[in-house]
């Protein structure tokens, strides 16, 4: 799949769509992808502050995962598990993902994703498993 089409399958889901999810560049020969989230007022942790909540880098993680593996192998895939660090806040910042496609086997493909803010600072780190099979 090229970006349009990545970007497409992304917007048929009403939650990414919704979380504004970017897929900015993809490298299919490197296995690896880009994709943005910008800081809206329903991730904030509370009211006003400009922090991310968890969930949202969670799920933009999960997100970014998911479509790393759907670029190299050009179906959806199913979640299986995905591990979620935290390093530090993410405070008045848009988010970039940068995904990394470290393995595509014939039933489990596993990616890592750093998460960055606008300043280059890393914000989370994660790795997912999901099922290579499609879902």
């Amino acid at each position: 799949m090229d970006i349009t089409e990545l970007q497409a399958y992304m917007d048929a889901s009403p939650f990414i769509q919704h979380a504004g999810m970017m897929v900015t560049a993809i490298d299919k020969e490197a296995e690896t992808l880009t994709m943005t989230m910008p800081l809206k007022p329903e991730f904030e942790r509370a009211p006003g502050s400009g922090q991310f909540h968890g969930g949202p880098i969670a799920a933009l993680i999960d997100t970014a995962g998911c479509f790393g593996l759907i670029m190299v192998q050009g179906h959806g895939v199913p979640t299986i598990n995905f591990r979620t660090d935290y390093l530090r806040p993410a405070v008045n910042t848009d988010l970039r993902a940068e995904v990394v496609v470290r393995r595509v086997g014939r039933t489990v493909g596993v990616v890592d994703v750093d998460v960055y803010d606008d300043n280059n600072k890393l914000i989370a780190v994660g790795r997912g498993t999901f099922g290579s099979q499609g879902g």
